[in-house]
């Protein structure tokens, strides 16, 4: 049986790439979460003002990979105390933040943030929202799989592939094989 995880941390394209590399993960898709205008365009969440983030929403099997699991790895790939902004990427489209699908992610994700703030890893407070995923809305088609589709693009080269290689580095046993 499958779940769903929507996360927003920044680029989509960076989320992706990190989380397809993942044994588990059955699908990551691009799109976006959050806001108020119904089927937003790429062009209109970028602007700003549709209330939406760019994220991510994985399906995953989680007797192979937990939803904790995926959240220590969303941690480790963004900056979770940056308001609105993850690098040079900034607006609320950027946010970091759990749009949990159960009461059980909810608490899950609850904990996530109060560990990390214990361990002091970020040395920061913790600004990721924790809200319920009210809709999701699939980004354009040319979004899929960005990174690997476009992996010598400057930004992918500067941006993306130093998650992905965090992400390798960190979460070895966690790779698909």
């Amino acid at each position: 049986m499958t779940e769903l995880a929507t996360l927003g941390g920044g680029c989509f394209w960076c989320l992706e790439a990190a989380f397809e590399q993942l044994r588990g993960v059955e699908r990551v898709q691009s799109g976006y979460s959050g806001g108020h205008v119904p089927d937003p365009t790429y062009e209109q969440v970028c602007s700003g003002t549709t209330g939406h983030a760019e994220v991510v929403q994985i399906t995953f099997d989680p007797a192979v990979i937990p939803f904790r699991d995926l959240l220590d790895v969303f941690f480790t790939i963004h900056d979770p105390t940056t308001l609105n902004r993850q690098g040079a990427d900034v607006g609320t489209q950027y946010r970091s933040a759990v749009f949990y699908h159960t009461d059980a992610q909810r608490q899950v994700a609850e904990q996530a943030i109060t560990d990390l703030e214990r361990s002091g890893t970020w040395g920061r407070p913790v600004v990721t929202e924790v809200v319920p995923c009210a809709a999701f809305h699939p980004a354009e088609a040319y979004h899929d799989r960005y990174f690997q589709r476009n992996a010598g693009q400057p930004y992918c080269q500067a941006v993306i592939a130093p998650k992905v290689a965090k992400v390798r580095a960190t979460y070895f046993e966690k790779l698909r094989r």
